[in-house]
């Protein structure tokens, strides 16, 4: 089928989202625990005890599956984390580049190094790791400084990595709802001069500042060049669990990021695994999440999962990949999220899928 002969009557056609935040190292994993975790924490002790027992050919299994999942529902452009640490070493990173090679040409794959704690002699040996983890090719330095002991210590030592070896960053930054940032931080030290692209991925907690402090902070990460992934799905289902009432909806200040001029994504975060049980690698979903519980407008929320993902990845803007998707609107599309589509690479059709509908009813 060459693209001009295919026939888009009925379809809304629009620019290839991207995957700026995924996990593909703990994708399709969610029916090996038993219990769903109660929070962000269980969930992280639950899957290290977990990561132990994998191999290098089940990880690359899962997250080619997951890939393609997210392929045939329009991403061609995917970052996703890798654990890098105790009792997973190098073994997710060595899939995932290894399932980057394998669908290059299909789907743009950049692996993101993730490990913690990375500060003084508790991370003596992760900073090992993930040193290895760039020679092994890996293309981002990550981390989670709030997870950490010393945060700043945490981010010196990724912004020191990812400068020697000429890489991005990409942070998990402070993905909870207490009242602590250390955003403010990762902006002082980024305008001190790092070179290379820097990431801030959830920020939750700046959400449940008043709003001079998101203001002046969302003014901070702008100066910066910081871009901020918010990833609405596994926020919203693990934040402030325990909460009994007025639970935070643990998603940034989106509104005042945008506002002051910060290059803002929406990220999918985790496919079914034990973080997030029904995420499914759709942008179509995420697009509809930020509307739903970021309370963004309809083309402000799918932009941040198109070309504000791909900015946030440093993926040029000028590319010809697309989506069309059945329906007549933009906000039809993200009402029904139907699986009929047609993702084209380059101008040309990648994947279709097709949805029947047969009604008995009808004479």
């Amino acid at each position: 089928m060459t693209p001009h002969e295919l026939d888009l009557s009925g379809y809304v056609l629009l620019p290839a989202p991207a995957e700026p935040h995924a996990h593909l190292d703990k994708a399709l994993t969610a029916n090996r625990v038993k219990v769903q975790a109660g929070d962000l924490d269980a969930a992280i002790e639950a899957w290290h005890e977990h990561r132990r027992s994998l191999d290098t050919a089940d990880i690359a299994e899962r997250a080619e599956g997951a890939a393609r999942i997210s392929l045939a529902r329009g991403v061609t452009a995917i970052r996703t984390h890798v654990d890098v640490g105790e009792g997973i070493e190098l073994r997710a990173a060595e899939a995932l580049v290894q399932v980057r090679e394998q669908l290059r040409g299909l789907v743009d794959i950049q692996v993101v190094a993730l490990s913690y704690p990375l500060s003084g002699a508790a991370g003596a040996a992760n900073r090992a790791l993930v040193r290895e983890a760039l020679e092994l090719g890996v293309d981002v330095v990550g981390g989670a400084p709030h997870i950490d002991a010393d945060p700043v210590g945490h981010m010196e030592v990724c912004l020191a990595l990812a400068a020697e070896f000429e890489r991005p960053v990409d942070l998990h930054m402070d993905e909870h709802t207490r009242s602590s940032l250390d955003l403010p931080e990762l902006a002082q030290l980024v305008n001190q001069g790092f070179p290379h692209g820097v990431t801030a991925s959830h920020c939750s907690s700046l959400g449940m500042q008043p709003p001079p402090i998101q203001q002046r902070v969302a003014a901070d990460v702008a100066a910066a060049g910081i871009s901020v992934v918010s990833c609405p799905g596994t926020n919203l289902h693990l934040q402030a669990q325990r909460e009994p009432t007025a639970k935070p909806r643990g998603i940034t200040a989106l509104q005042a990021l945008l506002d002051a001029g910060v290059t803002v994504a929406g990220g999918g975060d985790n496919v079914q695994d034990f973080f997030h049980p029904l995420g499914c690698g759709d942008p179509l979903q995420t697009a509809a999440l930020l509307v739903i519980g970021g309370q963004l407008d309809i083309p402000t929320a799918y932009r941040l999962v198109s070309e504000g993902a791909r900015a946030a990845m440093g993926l040029s803007r000028d590319h010809d990949d697309q989506l069309a998707v059945r329906g007549s609107s933009l906000q039809e599309v993200l009402a029904t999220t139907t699986e009929d589509r047609v993702v084209l690479r380059a101008g040309a059709p990648l994947v279709r899928t097709r949805v029947v509908r047969e009604d008995s009813t009808s004479a």
